[in-house]
């Protein structure tokens, strides 16, 4: 489309005639007459160009200007691809000076916001520290003011700095460390046993039990503070104790006990004797709570192999025993005395328990109990290789056919250890054998070469089978009598008959094919 301005020569040549498609086009003349030449400058110069051509370009320029607007129009219909980018660069950019002026407003009231936030943070936190610091000085003062001021306001004001310091410390682990930080554990510690009051005993128990939980630096604080011999003073005072104060102190105890540092200092103090008492429960004023919490205090004592001594002094090995039936603390029962085990002492202890080895076989058979399985043959399994009466005593409670048993049934750990018991017991049976048939007792191999032994080397492989014999003979024998009891066991028929696969096996089964 050609622009026509108002004395342009190009409107001399322009055909105004329009086109059914383009409404208007250009043609150059080659060949036109001088008449026509001349009355069409005339025409152009005298009237500054015609009306109909003016009209013309006026139409032109309107045509113009409509196709710009609608092509502006159709660009301006078509959405930008909406990405991320361009969010944030029509955000920043496109936006007027008015909504840049929001935005700005609403970051700066943001910043504000925070800052209010961080000042209401930071004042919370001083306004707690300053309670924190109250609250000790509390204690502080009434623990200072001693026994004689107790028939006045004294012991109120004890046990409520008491029972403040326990409900703050009970589940902030930050109060716990800026309580001790303040010097919140000498007062309670003397509260212990400087007040003749039950309620200001107590609250200061459980107070120092909430300052030790979680927090290893407390639990030595305490100790340090002299708190383990001022419970147990409080404990074997003339009176008898409240039965409140005596499951505080066992709690402390078991929390005090969990640190290994405290562990000596605890064991030796006398605390296990107090322990194995409400264990046993011998004055029936015990609750089911504070054995428990014993016997798990027991239990981190044990721990430490020195503490077997002290606990050796009482009879809580023969108590344990009696008591393993019990599934709810048999697992338990078992950790002390794999605990114990670990020292001759303690072996010599439990083997010189009566049918201490049938209750500890029973527990093999627990099927419902892998914990159990796992800790009672680690017991088995260390008696029975450090001494050979213990091994007389567990083939007389018929420890085979469950070892067997387990081996098959049991978890890993269960299979390995009893595998290791069944190779200390066949060294045994082997002994046995060639003692009766008047052979050398000792199952070592022949020192071939040597002389004054009065045996050659066919005795030598006489003696060998005859060893093999007699070990094949009783594994056969082993396994045929176990298959019977895993068959009752399993509530199989009386008819039961092994398969033939399990007779070759049998026959065909020697020392070395069992696992392990």
């Amino acid at each position: 489309m050609a622009k026509c301005h108002r004395n342009n020569i190009g409107s001399l040549i322009h055909d105004p005639a329009p086109t059914p498609s383009s409404g208007y086009h250009f043609r150059l003349w080659s060949t036109f007459s001088r008449s026509s030449f001349r009355r069409k400058i005339l025409h152009a110069v005298s009237c500054g160009g015609s009306s109909r051509y003016r009209h013309e370009l006026r139409e032109e320029n309107e045509e113009e200007r409509s196709y710009v607007v609608t092509v502006t129009e159709k660009k301006s219909t078509v959405k930008p691809r909406e990405t991320k980018a361009n969010t944030i660069a029509a955000a920043l950019n496109g936006a007027s000076f008015e909504e840049k002026g929001k935005k700005s407003e609403k970051l700066c009231d943001l910043l504000n916001l925070a800052e209010v936030e961080a000042d209401v943070e930071t004042k919370m936190k001083e306004e707690a520290l300053d309670a924190l610091k109250r609250v000790v000085g509390e204690l502080q003062a009434a623990a200072a003011r001693g026994v004689d001021d107790e028939d006045g306001g004294g012991c109120r004001k004890k046990v409520a700095a008491a029972s403040e310091v326990r409900l703050l410390a009970k589940e902030d682990p930050e109060a716990r460390v800026t309580l001790a930080m303040l010097g919140a554990i000498p007062p309670l510690v003397s509260m212990i046993d400087e007040s003749r009051i039950a309620d200001a005993q107590i609250a200061s128990l459980y107070a120092l039990l909430n300052l030790g939980i979680g927090n290893d630096a407390n639990k030595a604080a305490i100790v340090k503070a002299g708190a383990v011999h001022k419970m147990l003073k409080l404990i074997e005072s003339p009176n008898t104790p409240d039965q409140s104060i005596a499951e505080a102190v066992v709690a402390n105890f078991l929390g005090l006990s969990a640190l290994d540092s405290n562990k000596p200092i605890i064991g030796s103090s006398g605390a296990i004797i107090f322990l194995v008492k409400t264990l046993q429960n011998l004055d029936e004023t015990s609750s089911s709570q504070a054995r428990e919490d014993a016997l798990r205090a027991l239990y981190n004592l044990s721990i430490y192999q020195p503490n077997v001594s002290f606990i050796l002094e009482t009879d809580l090995i023969t108590f344990l025993l009696n008591t393993l039936g019990d599934m709810e603390v048999s697992e338990r029962i078992l950790a002390i005395l794999s605990n114990l085990v670990a020292v001759p002492e303690g072996r010599k202890a439990i083997s010189s328990v009566c049918d201490a080895f049938p209750v500890l076989v029973d527990v093999l058979n627990w099927t419902d109990s892998p914990g159990c399985q796992e800790k009672a043959t680690y017991i088995l399994m260390l008696m029975a290789h450090k001494g050979y009466g213990d091994r007389q005593a567990m083939i007389e409670a018929g420890i085979e056919s469950s070892l067997l048993e387990l081996t098959l049934l049991g978890s890993a750990l269960s299979q390995k250890r009893a595998s290791r018991i069944l190779e200390c017991l066949r060294v045994d049976k082997g002994k046995q054998v060639l003692d009766s048939t008047g052979s050398c007792g000792a199952l070592s191999a022949p020192i071939y070469g040597t002389r004054g032994n009065g045996l050659d080397h066919e005795e030598s492989d006489l003696m060998m089978s005859e060893e093999r014999k007699a070990v094949k003979q009783l594994v056969q024998q082993s396994l045929q009598s176990n298959m019977k009891r895993i068959a009752k066991r399993a509530n199989l028929p009386q008819e039961f008959v092994p398969s033939e696969h399990f007779k070759s096996l049998s026959i065909s089964s020697t020392s070395k094919s069992l696992p392990f």
